[in-house]
């Protein structure tokens, strides 16, 4: 097929190291043809994106603190001094205090259930609504989630209740942004070998557990970049305000 992503110009939020899903999105986009830019979280990750940023077809990177309007509002007038419409944003973005997702969950303080709150959940809203005015053509706002939003897992904690309020989120989104021609769908991924998921407590016993999904293994990291192609690409014209599971079919089974 040609490259699906062919002239489209995509925003990428939340790359942490290589091993991040949103580089392996990053880099699907790329592959795909998409022109794109970047951002990061204080100038100490700066030349670490940039870094990453190499072979890719990358037009900028830029700084992002979704918890702060101000870098919002900047992002946005930065992408639209680039005088080109934006096709499809990736947002990567999640985090909880560690001690959240050691302790059991009746323990989480309103600070840090606040938190989780903020970047993994209305952040989405946030960047909603400091992009919507770049994507004059419509395109796609993506997100990525986790089967702990409706099931509880482990340690997932506080992460499982902002995961749900995502959901919730992308699908309200969806509902307003669709006038816009502008869809708003999430990935729900199997267990990755991610930094973040490495602050879970037990982590490796969810990923041990990957003999129970009917394809018998984990989620390869490429998976979820390629489902984020097709989101992302015409294919995924007729589709929005759904949950896509990417997982080796793990949500089907029971125990």
């Amino acid at each position: 097929m040609p490259k699906l992503l062919e002239g489209k110009f995509a925003l990428v939020l939340g790359i942490a190291n290589k091993w991040s899903l949103a580089y392996a999105i990053a880099e699907a986009f790329s592959r795909e043809g998409a022109t794109l830019a970047l951002t990061y979280l204080g100038e100490r990750q700066k030349g670490s994106i940039e870094e990453l940023s190499t072979g890719l077809n990358v037009a900028a990177v830029l700084p992002c603190d979704v918890t702060r309007d101000d870098e919002l509002a900047a992002l946005t007038e930065s992408l639209g001094r680039m005088n080109r419409p934006l096709h499809a944003v990736m947002h990567s973005l999640a985090f909880a205090n560690r001690e959240d997702l050691t302790r059991p969950f009746l323990e989480t303080g309103r600070a840090g259930f606040l938190l989780a709150q903020d970047v993994s959940a209305y952040s989405l809203v946030a960047v909603a609504r400091a992009t919507a005015p770049l994507m004059t053509e419509g395109g796609s706002l993506s997100t990525l989630t986790y089967l702990g939003s409706t099931r509880v897992v482990p340690n997932y904690n506080v992460m499982g209740v902002a995961k749900a309020s995502l959901e919730a989120t992308m699908r309200y989104l969806a509902s307003e942004m669709g006038e816009r021609k502008v869809r708003v769908n999430a990935i729900s991924a199997g267990p990755v070998k991610t930094a973040s998921a490495r602050a879970i407590k037990g982590f490796s016993t969810i990923l041990d557990g990957a003999q129970r999904a009917p394809l018998r293994r984990n989620t390869d990291p490429a998976e979820v970049a390629d489902a984020a192609v097709f989101l992302a690409s015409d294919l995924g014209r007729g589709v929005t305000g759904n949950i896509l599971f990417v997982d080796a079919g793990a949500q089907i089974m029971g125990l």
